[in-house]
């Protein structure tokens, strides 16, 4: 028997396969330090949970709209005009089981054999894989840490085709912690509105900044290219919820129905319950997020510092999401042998860059207490002082 063509060169995903292995080594009594984690290390914050069990309770255990509850969509539509200055109304808005569950919905909707999705690289491991599920052609920009690991509007034109279908952005980014300005993404939206593709803007660490930034959203930039954007969000990073997996959609109706149409036969609505605990975050108390924000950016201040001074290993500075990429080059060794060798003999467990497209990197995760941190690179200095 044999499988479809289209799932051959789909594996599992690195990052939940590496941190699978380092979470069985702890079960089996090894000491091991997680930098691999995808997801912050915060409890659900207790409001949301408490609107959770009162669903529950209250018996919202049915079927709702396939495209998420009314008022839940409601919520996120004055979510993005407050936060984000975008005017999506419920009917252009579907939620679904995460936001990877929305993304691979819009490249169903939108990709199709012959056309051409533009990632930059390195990218987050699943855009290659949606791409190629929905039978389109991925083209790479390849970007370095010169630039921050963003695309520049020269970049981007030198890969637009009469086949591209879409280019994927995502800022704050997965894993470089990249945080595209105004003026870079007004480059970007001239080009998308000259050579008419879509622009799919994963905002999923859109709450995550720091040095008191923001995260612009490409689709306020004006009408014309409003018309071209679909804006991917979710609770999962921002609340630390990503086991509730909601996320959400929001775009032109058009692309949104067939989104939605897609939805209906695959999975039909999210979890009632996930959904009642979404609104209660988008509705609720923001302070949780502050928090956690602010908490990450220590982290990250203290993960910088000490990465820099360390032994043939270089970062730069992540303006967004909870992840530092350090350049390893100088040890002349794959990533994957890098991440590996750490895991077995520094009892630490990293991401390599390889599935990132960047075999030159590997991935740190600073969900984890600062105790943790230090513990973890106290160990991956001295393998460096050993090994680099």
């Amino acid at each position: 028997m044999r499988l479809a063509k289209r799932v051959a060169d789909i594996g599992e995903s690195v990052t939940l396969g590496i941190t699978s292995k380092a979470k069985q080594m702890a079960k089996e009594g090894i000491d091991v330090v997680n930098f691999a984690a995808g997801e912050p290390d915060f409890d659900t914050p207790v409001h949301i949970k408490q609107a959770a069990i009162k669903a529950i309770n209250e018996g919202f255990t049915k079927y709702t709209p396939s495209s998420g509850m009314l008022e839940l969509r409601e919520a996120i539509s004055k979510k993005l005009k407050k936060d984000n200055n975008l005017d999506y109304s419920p009917s252009q808005i579907v939620v679904s089981n995460g936001a990877k569950h929305a993304l691979y919905n819009i490249f169903q909707a939108i990709c199709e054999r012959g056309g051409e999705v533009i990632i930059p690289s390195p990218y987050w491991l699943s855009y290659p894989a949606m791409a190629n599920l929905s039978e389109a052609k991925s083209v790479f920009i390849k970007t370095s840490a010169k630039n921050n690991f963003k695309i520049t509007g020269k970049d981007l034109a030198s890969k637009i085709t009469k086949n591209t279908k879409c280019l994927i952005l995502n800022s704050p980014s997965n894993p470089t912690g990249s945080l595209y300005e105004l003026n870079e993404l007004e480059e970007i939206a001239k080009l998308a509105v000259k050579n008419k593709f879509f622009v799919i803007s994963d905002e999923i660490y859109e709450r995550i900044v720091y040095d008191n930034k923001k995260c612009i959203s490409i689709a306020s930039l004006g009408k014309d290219i409003y018309g071209l954007v679909i804006t991917v969000n979710g609770v999962s990073k921002s609340y630390s919820m990503t086991g509730w997996r909601i996320g959400y959609a929001a775009g032109p109706v058009e692309v949104m129905k067939a989104a939605a149409n897609v939805q209906s036969h695959a999975t039909s609505n999210p979890a009632s319950i996930s959904q009642k605990a979404a609104l209660a975050a988008l509705t609720g108390d923001q302070r949780c997020v502050e928090n956690m924000r602010a908490e990450f950016e220590k982290r990250r201040d203290l993960m910088i510092s000490r990465i820099n001074k360390m032994k043939n290993i270089f970062c730069v500075k992540p303006e967004g999401a909870f992840y530092i990429f350090c350049d390893i080059s100088k040890l002349k060794e794959s990533s994957v042998v890098i991440a590996n060798r750490l895991l077995k003999e520094a009892k630490v467990a990293v991401i390599p860059g390889e599935p990132f497209g960047a075999d030159t990197f590997i991935r740190l995760s600073f969900a984890a207490n600062v105790g943790t941190i230090n513990i973890g690179l106290d160990r991956i200095g001295e393998w460096l002082n050993k090994n680099g």
